[in-house]
């Protein structure tokens, strides 16, 4: 599954990059409040928004990445608990029958 990933990645990757190639024009790109930008190739802005949006779907995985980390080590802490508070050595004051009775409750 991951080389599957990392190749539709590549494939994306070459396809947006065999596709800026073509459109190299110049073009002049406007932000609000009138700021604009001319003669900048398309090549430029077509990447570069390309890289800004791969950058933000990334970011938007960092929140839940986060939390599921701290959810594992939780639950890492409390089998560790539970083990230590299970082990023979804590049991070693009681008697086979008290942990396995002999005969039917």
């Amino acid at each position: 599954m991951r080389y599957f990933v990392w190749a539709l990645r590549l494939i994306v990757f070459l396809a947006v990059l065999l596709f800026a190639l073509k459109n190299t024009n110049p073009v002049a790109v406007t932000f609000f409040d009138g700021l604009s930008i001319p003669n900048v190739p398309l090549i430029v802005v077509m990447l570069s928004t390309f890289v800004l949006g791969t950058v933000f779907g990334l970011l938007l995985t960092v929140p839940p990445a986060l939390r599921r980390r701290r959810e594992i080590a939780r639950l890492r802490k409390d089998l560790e608990r539970l083990q230590t508070s299970n082990s023979p050595q804590n049991q070693a004051g009681l008697s086979p029958d008290a942990l396995v009775p002999l005969s039917p409750m």
